[in-house]
């Protein structure tokens, strides 16, 4: 093993429906600190993946999701304080990405990530063509990595230089199809708590 892998920082993302292993990548140092840290102190666990929205996404890390009411709204919860995007244009919303929630442009014009918050994508797979049209309407252009990525595995690329994406699914693809095919009410709660606990296991 090279010197880079044994520094590798591996996670892994424990629920009643599977186990998601996450390599954190070593050019967000910021994010992969924090959510060490985080995941050290047992912050995670008994959270829920509060927000499923099939096709696109699931969002957990927040601390009020622990012992929730049915029916409670989530995801303002965190630790009170944000960490400075780190954007990389390596670093992309393919299927499997992990990347930092946060609040919106026009309260959060830095970008800057939530403390906790934290999402894992699962999105869709584009055509040639849906890429080209995404680089016209939003003014990207994308590398020959990321169009295989999203014609191939899929993705979310509307929102790739948006959210800071500080790591990758390594095991357990199949366990966020499962998360995302959950039933949902209001606010795209699933309707079963979806519990998790996060251990660092590298």
């Amino acid at each position: 093993m090279t010197t880079a892998q044994n520094s590798e920082r591996i996670v892994e993302i424990s629920t009643d429906m599977g186990s998601i292993q996450i390599k954190l990548y070593d050019n967000t140092p910021l994010h992969r600190d924090n959510f060490i840290k985080l995941a050290s102190e047992g912050y995670y666990n008994g959270t829920l993946f509060h927000r499923v929205i099939k096709n696109f996404m699931i969002q957990g890390g927040d601390p009020n999701s622990i012992d929730a009411k049915p029916g409670q709204m989530l995801g303002q919860g965190g630790p009170n304080y944000t960490i400075p995007a780190e954007f990389a244009k390596e670093n992309f919303h393919k299927k499997g990405a992990l990347a930092a929630a946060r609040m919106s442009d026009e309260v959060n014009p830095q970008k800057a990530s939530s403390g906790s918050q934290f999402y894992i994508t699962q999105g869709r797979t584009y055509s040639d063509n849906e890429l080209n049209q995404f680089e016209l309407g939003y003014g990207v252009k994308f590398t020959e990595e990321q169009r295989i990525a999203y014609k191939t595995i899929g993705g979310t690329p509307h929102l790739d230089g948006n959210y800071t994406v500080f790591g990758e699914v390594i095991s357990g693809l199949e366990v966020i199809d499962v998360i995302a095919a959950t039933k949902t009410g209001k606010a795209d709660r699933p309707q079963q708590d979806i519990k998790i606990t996060i251990r660092v296991i590298q």
